[in-house]
């Protein structure tokens, strides 16, 4: 197997890593790897979205990551372990990853609300009863 290509943090880029995170899909992979106090094997991600995601597919979304410089893969056996680099790039960008987690946290807890109190909220702000 070829070794996995990790940037230097001197070559990370804001532009790549918010391309990177601009996929839904990879930043819910990437907010998990970020709460997780140990690396994250790449087959924990197949049920991230409400539907399953193909393996190759998640491939792509972990090289995309990695290319980024947001994570690092290193192979155990046939497994990948993801651990996220959010300290260098904190070092490098002083406070641009916090936000994006914070603001996806509270997007994903918004989904999470009972239809009841999404109607509720809609009705209190309409006016209407």
């Amino acid at each position: 197997m070829r070794p996995l290509f990790h940037p230097s943090i001197k070559d990370v880029t804001v532009e790549g890593i918010l391309h990177a995170l601009s996929d839904p899909v990879r930043l819910a992979i990437y907010a998990q790897i970020v709460a997780s106090t140990c690396s994250q094997n790449c087959s924990d991600f197949i049920k991230i979205s409400e539907k399953g995601i193909p393996k190759s597919t998640l491939s792509q979304h972990f090289k995309i990551l990695r290319d980024a410089g947001l994570i690092r893969s290193e192979r155990r056996g046939v497994e990948m372990q993801n651990a996220s680099r959010c300290a260098e790039i904190d070092a490098r960008f002083p406070g641009l990853i916090a936000p994006i987690i914070n603001a996806h946290n509270a997007q994903c807890r918004g989904r999470r609300r009972p239809a009841k109190a999404r109607r509720q909220t809609q009705s209190d702000l309409s006016g209407t009863p």
